[in-house]
């Protein structure tokens, strides 16, 4: 447990299943280890309908799902919409992965270097950066990083995949290779970032890097 006044952090999701949302196993390491740390935690999510994906067959649902709804489903019903979200409050500020990151959070799935970030989520991201205060991302998610914070030169790992690598350099951003069970600090910066699911992991893997993360992190906040 830590010591003194928990810290407060707010967890930002982007729906409910890897393909096109928060991936399960990550947003649930994230959150065991901020609670086995004490941290005060509070989760946030776009109020967005989105196309969501049928796992068994891989084509679209025909119906609509929203975000916010979504992530609901990892958090037991606690979540606020992202527009609420005030960096004044909080500690620090955390993403946890899966493509949602990619196709909701911001449009880099489909642009890469290029995409746009969702404007309540840039605005986020520079508001804990201008207070100093630490951010933390997982597997995919640090893409929203590399494209906010690139031209300051902050470094970031998404494992060690090359195209997306690539991409990433374009924006400014310095990716370092990194396995999945260890993470990456920018402490200038103070961003720290792992893998995850990047790789083709074992979910205990997976763990064991998110938990490195979170102790780096909380330590930071």
């Amino acid at each position: 447990m830590s010591k003194g006044p928990a810290k407060k952090i707010a967890v930002v999701l982007s729906g409910c299943g890897n393909k096109d949302g928060t991936e399960i196993t990550e947003a649930v390491s994230l959150m065991i280890g901020l609670s086995a740390a004490g941290a005060d935690i509070q989760y946030f999510a776009p109020d967005l309908d989105i196309t969501a994906q049928n796992f068994l067959t891989g084509q679209p649902l025909a119906e609509k799902r929203n975000l916010m709804s979504e992530s609901a489903r990892i958090t037991r019903s606690q979540i606020k919409d992202l527009k609420e979200l005030r960096a004044d409050d909080f500690d620090g500020l955390a993403f946890p992965g899966g493509f949602g990151a990619a196709l909701h959070l911001s449009t880099w799935a489909k642009k890469g270097s290029q995409c746009t970030v969702l404007p309540e989520v840039e605005k986020t991201i520079l508001d804990f950066h201008r207070q100093s205060k630490p951010i933390a991302a997982i597997c995919i998610a640090p893409t929203l990083l590399a494209k906010v914070l690139g031209s300051k030169g902050v470094t970031l790992t998404i494992g060690n995949d090359v195209e997306t690598s690539a991409e990433i350099k374009k924006t400014g951003a310095l990716p370092v290779d990194c396995p999945v069970d260890d993470f990456i600090t920018d402490r200038e910066h103070k961003v720290i970032t792992t893998p995850a699911y990047m790789y083709n992991a074992q979910p205990h893997q997976v763990f064991q890097g998110i938990s490195g993360l979170v102790k780096e992190f909380i330590e930071m906040a």
